[in-house]
């Protein structure tokens, strides 16, 4: 491998790896802040990329707007599920939360078919995105991909700093450390939840409206990266966003280089991580123990 195909592959961990990271990220809030099971979390993915399609012949040349837009909206829809659905489920049992969000994927799927056909449809890029630049003289990257990492990149250092610098971050680690007592210090721990969760579907939203033009969109396109999601979650360490960051960036690179030198065993290479990190720390990367 010449060092200009090493340095694309290297962009493209980096690229998919962030991109991850906004996925699990959403997930890891829901899941180990609010002890929900979230299998729907694949369709707030796949909303998000229906709505970059709907949205792009009236924004598509404003394509930051269009990304606030489509934030906006996703936060007002997992506003209004947490309130319908998820609200009654932080008591009930697993399987029960389970088959609820089950259900939802199966009225999201229903609700696409209806809206938009089982046609696979593309998102055009902006015209100041087109394009490629050269890379070490041989080959060339596209700006997009470039400004994927960057939008990503930039999200993950907001989500840090709302989490560990702000006071909605601070009462969102001590609900998720000890939920009776920040109830007894009367903070609304229902209201909380729900913003919680409006911030966990604007994120998976989010990023499957920045990988709509990069993938297309098509059916049931959430259901193949909710178990990419729950291993990300699960290598970094339920609740933890940094862990959620380094495993998505691991998660990335092992796929990335695996299709690349380890063709037939590519499909595998992510859970074969999986298993030897659990076997060194049960409890992820920056799990606590």
């Amino acid at each position: 491998m010449d060092i200009a195909t090493f340095l694309v592959q290297c962009l493209n961990a980096v690229q998919y790896g962030l991109l991850l990271f906004l996925l699990a990220s959403g997930l890891t809030l829901i899941f180990g802040i609010m002890g929900v099971i979230n299998l729907a979390h694949g369709s707030f993915y796949m909303i998000g990329a229906y709505m970059a399609f709907a949205l792009a012949p009236y924004l598509g040349q404003h394509f930051v707007i269009m990304l606030l837009v489509g934030v906006a909206l996703s936060v007002a829809i997992g506003y209004v599920l947490e309130w319908a659905f998820f609200s009654f489920l932080y008591e009930r049992e697993h399987l029960q939360q389970v088959l609820m969000t089950f259900g939802l994927i199966l009225v999201f799927e229903e609700l696409r078919a209806l809206l938009f056909g089982n046609d696979v449809h593309g998102v055009q890029l902006p015209d100041w995105l087109a394009g490629s630049f050269s890379l070490a003289g041989l080959m060339s990257y596209p700006w997009y991909r470039v400004f994927a990492s960057a939008a990503c990149l930039a999200v993950a250092l907001a989500l840090y700093w709302v989490v560990n610098r702000t006071r909605l971050g601070m009462m969102v680690r001590a609900g998720a450390s000890n939920r009776d007592m920040v109830r007894g210090l009367g903070i609304n721990i229902k209201h909380l939840y729900r913003i919680v969760f409006a911030m966990g579907v604007a994120l998976a939203a989010l990023a499957g409206m920045i990988a709509a033009p990069m993938s297309s969109v098509y059916p049931n396109m959430g259901s193949g990266v909710l178990i990419i999601c729950f291993v990300v979650v699960v290598i970094g360490g339920i609740g933890s966003i940094t862990g959620a960051l380094l495993a998505s960036l691991l998660v990335g690179f092992v796929d990335t280089f695996g299709k690349v030198f380890f063709q037939e065993l590519s499909g595998m290479s992510i859970y074969l991580l999986m298993a030897v990190i659990l076997v060194w720390r049960p409890e992820g990367l920056m799990g606590k123990r």
